[in-house]
């Protein structure tokens, strides 16, 4: 208990796994907690004369059962492993902590998911309205870096999606967020609530210092200088974040770090910034309903044959080009994959039988390799030159590049072939690792051990014949080794050499001086053995971390070959066209389809719609009944452009697509009940975003804006948006609406163009098209949906009735309700009102617009008062 407790006080953020024997023990607070969590017996241990220990328990054997339970609820755990052999320890076995396993640094297979990175992130305060912030996968080594503004750190954090995050304490606000040091989070501060829900740990302020971080970066790689790495005088955030990530890492995982890459600068342009609303809309990776499988761009295009490749085509599709050329350079090897089917093909059987070169990597480099994983990253390395035989034809740039540098690790492939048996068992501790003539001494130890075995094997024939019992037979037990075994009818048979060893119920169990010796030898050369194995296989595995960076960057290669291969095989199967990339304005669309829709419909039945957007139509306008499709209109093409950034060929008969800086989406509604946000605050933030973050080369899908308040509050806002859109930001836009009156917005706005998706009336039924066509519609269908959605008739028969009573308030026409509810007969002029939205510029507003009001003296101001009044009475404004 002195032990545990030693161990307890340095690690008092964690549960301590304590190993006893066969079993992991959690004691006092832990058990209590651990007994709660993961629903253990919770019992107790007389603890000499102090009280009884609360106790909790599981098999060791399980451990990695227990341990995802836990990293999934956000906890750490603390392994302390017995460090010393019991039968050589004097006293009480000594434990240390060998590893604590975190959400963000666990490198077991069953924690993780082969298809995606686990990160951990690491955050400074904000300095300047801006942070550092640094991102590792420990599992495969990889480690970005940048220098994010607080704006947007929101979208880079939900699109790394980490399950860990790192800050300085003095962003701990003290609230309970179930993991970490039991604190809260910067809730308080200018981003708390982009960390809102994820574990965060916290660390003393001075590991975040410029200078402490700069020296543990420098000693992580034993350079002088951080030039070395591109770090610039003004990448001050950037060194302290990547200091205090690695320096955390190094701390829960003292043996475990060598295989992290040098940083990856990223810098702002290298890729185009996705913020949360667009991933959930486009539904990039992640469904819009939880739970739900599939209905994702990447559920489509990741038909990748490594996990290597899936976490790259991921990491791809969440980080589009922004640069043509490296769009164009993409492109060109998806296109030779495209038309070359023996290339594509070949390719893809040789990365299928390798297994994942990244995370292999990352286990050699934290000394968790196993017999059998070495065995299989041989195996790997063993494909590297077909796959480099079979690209050397390749003439695109980026293939060619990929293939031609491939370093074919031959040394590392040779070392394991010849050391580690084909026959490899899963763990050290089975044998048998170690081939047959790789080792002088373990051979002759193991030729030793053959013939003892074999002498005492023909001990049962000599022994029966010298004892005349047929039926004596030579066996094997952990518990009490070579015996003797004589049934009781022979008993008297039994010669006085023969020394019992073991009663059972039918039979006696003896040993002889002779066997005695021979077991003795068979023992000696089994420890013996099983203590060279080990020592070899720790050199070898040591020999093999060496090359640790090599094989990372051939499994980076591999990755990318198979991401490039998948988007052509899909390409292919499902008849995707090559896009035209340029650095214009003009996008258009022929036939285009909807990636994700179409595949979930039978086959040829999707309508493909053709869109063109360019200086003379920037705006489009969408009307059309609910159901028609207008949000699908709007993603297809969202996930058209993306696609098309990220290298791919798109769903459509023809494209060509100008380069965007960003893709906004505004989607559908809800709200935000925790921070006290309706669905109108929440559509507002959104909208707002929008228009702040937008420029003359993004593309905007709005999908209606102001329905979450009064009629005339919603439709003025949407115009005022479009306005803004058109005439200050100059985006390319598409704003799907019920708002009929935003029509007219084409009459006024040069930019702007109308159109509508295509349904048709069948008496009292509705047909939709699913076409999009020139001009706006008049109509919204509402009712005729509801009727499908299966209100009862009555509601539906009333609804008619009032929708034709309001419809002849607002044009003026037939009976209807007047403005407080009282009944108005058709006949009755409508009242006077000046309609915000009726005509095209009347002459009032020309001469409004013509007035300077700073040069009028009063006398000429209510002068044109009465004009204009008299104007409006006469009718003479229009």
């Amino acid at each position: 208990m002195r032990q545990w407790r030693e161990v307890k006080s340095r690690n008092q953020d964690s549960l301590v796994f304590f190993r006893v024997g066969d079993f992991y023990e959690l004691f006092f607070g832990d058990a209590e907690k651990g007994s709660r969590l993961l629903g253990l017996t919770l019992t107790s241990r007389n603890n000499g004369a102090a009280a009884r220990v609360p106790l909790a328990g599981v098999p060791a054997k399980a451990l990695d059962d227990y341990l995802a339970r836990l990293i999934s609820l956000g906890q750490r755990v603390a392994i302390c492993d017995q460090v010393e052999d019991p039968a050589e320890a004097k006293g009480i076995v000594r434990r240390e902590v060998t590893e604590t396993v975190t959400p963000g640094t666990v490198l077991h297979d069953s924690l993780l998911s082969a298809e995606r990175n686990n990160f951990v992130v690491a955050l400074t305060e904000p300095t300047d309205e801006r942070v550092g912030l640094a991102t590792l996968d420990l599992s495969t080594g990889e480690l970005f870096v940048q220098d994010v503004p607080v704006a947007e750190l929101a979208a880079e954090i939900g699109r790394r999606d980490p399950t860990e995050i790192l800050l300085p304490r003095s962003l701990d606000s003290g609230g309970d967020d179930g993991g970490g040091d039991g604190g809260g989070g910067p809730d308080s501060t200018a981003f708390g609530a982009v960390l809102s829900g994820r574990l965060r740990t916290f660390r003393d302020d001075w590991v975040f210092d410029y200078e402490a971080a700069a020296d543990e970066l420098k000693r992580r790689y034993a350079i002088q200088s951080l030039e070395a790495f591109g770090f610039q005088t003004k990448d001050r955030l950037l060194v302290r974040a990547t200091g205090a990530l690695l320096a955390y890492v190094a701390e829960i995982r003292p043996n475990g770090v060598s295989h992290i890459r040098t940083p990856d600068i990223l810098r702002p342009g290298s890729a185009m910034l996705l913020d949360e609303m667009t991933r959930r809309n486009l539904e990039l990776v992640e469904p819009l309903r939880t739970g739900e499988e599939g209905g994702t761009l990447i559920s489509v295009l990741d038909e990748s044959v490594t996990a290597m490749g899936a976490r790259t085509l991921r990491h791809w599709i969440l980080h589009p080009l922004v640069t043509a050329e490296k769009i164009w350079r993409r492109q060109e090897a998806v296109a030779e994959l495209f038309d070359d089917l023996d290339l594509r093909s070949q390719l893809r059987t040789a990365l299928g039988r390798m297994s994942d070169l990244e995370r292999m990597a990352g286990k050699v480099g934290a000394g968790r390799v196993s017999p059998r994983e070495l065995l299989g990253l041989g195996r790997s390395l063993a494909e590297l030159p077909s796959i480099q035989r079979v690209g050397a034809g390749a003439s695109s740039v980026m293939l060619r590049s990929l293939v031609d540098e491939l370093d074919l690790l031959e040394d590392v492939r040779e070392l394991i072939e010849v050391s580690i048996s084909p026959d490899a068992p899963p763990t050290l501790q089975d044998g048998g690792v170690i081939c047959g003539g790789y080792s002088v001494e373990l051979d002759e130890i193991r030729a030793t051990l053959d013939g003892a075995r074999d002498f005492i094997a023909s001990l049962q024939v000599r022994e029966r014949e010298r004892t005349a019992i047929p039926s004596l037979k030579v066996g094997f037990n952990k518990v009490f080794g070579y015996y003797l075994e004589v049934t009781k009818a022979n008993l008297g048979k039994v010669p006085e050499d023969f020394v019992r060893k073991q009663t059972l119920t039918n039979a006696e169990r003896y040993f002889t001086p002779e066997l005695k010796e021979w077991e003795e030898k068979v023992f000696a050369a089994e420890d013996r053995i099983e203590k060279l194995e080990g020592d070899i296989f720790r050199e070898i595995r040591g020999r093999v971390g060496m090359e640790v960076a090599r094989i990372q960057e051939a499994g980076a290669r591999a990755a990318r070959l198979d991401a490039l291969t998948t988007l052509a095989h899909v390409a292919v199967r499902r008849r995707y066209v090559r896009p035209e990339v340029h650095t214009g304005y003009e996008v258009e669309i022929a036939a285009g389809r909807h990636p994700v829709v179409e595949t979930m419909m039978p086959t040829e039945s999707f309508i493909p719609n053709d869109l063109g957007l360019d200086e003379d139509g920037r705006i489009v306008v969408l009307t059309g009944p609910n159901m028609a499709g207008k949000s699908t209109v709007l993603r297809q093409v969202g996930l058209i452009h993306l696609m098309a950034q990220i290298g791919s060929f798109v769903p459509a008969d023809r494209a060509r697509l100008a380069v965007c800086d960003r893709i906004f989406t505004r989607v559908g509604a809800s709200d935000n009940l925790a921070r006290g946000q309706s669905t109108f605050m929440v559509e507002m933030n959104e909208t707002a975003s929008i228009i702040h973050g937008a420029t003359d080369r993004s593309l905007v899908l709005l999908d209606e804006i102001g329905r979450g308040t009064s009629t005339y509050d919603g439709v003025s806002i949407a115009w005022a948006v479009t306005e803004h859109l058109h005439e200050v930001v100059g985006a390319k836009t598409i704003f799907a609406t019920h708002y009929h009156e935003l029509t007219q917005l084409g009459d006024l706005l040069p930019g702007v163009k109308n159109m509508n998706v295509a349904v048709r009336e069948v008496g009292e039924e509705i047909v939709f098209l699913r076409r999009l066509e020139e001009g706006g519609a008049d109509r919204s269908y509402g009712i005729q949906v509801a009727r499908l959605a299966g209100l009862p008739d009555q509601i539906i028969a009333r609804a008619r009735e009032l929708l034709t009573e309001l419809e002849g308030t607002h044009t003026g026409g037939g009976e209807g309700l007047g403005r407080f509810g009282e009944h108005r007969p058709a006949s009755e002029p409508p009242p006077d009102q000046l309609s915000f939205f009726a005509g095209a510029d009347p002459p009032i507003l020309k001469r409004l617009r013509a007035i300077d009001p700073e040069t009028l003296t009063p006398k000429e101001a209510l002068d044109l008062m009465f004009e204009l009044r008299e104007e409006i009475r006469s009718g003479k404004d229009g």
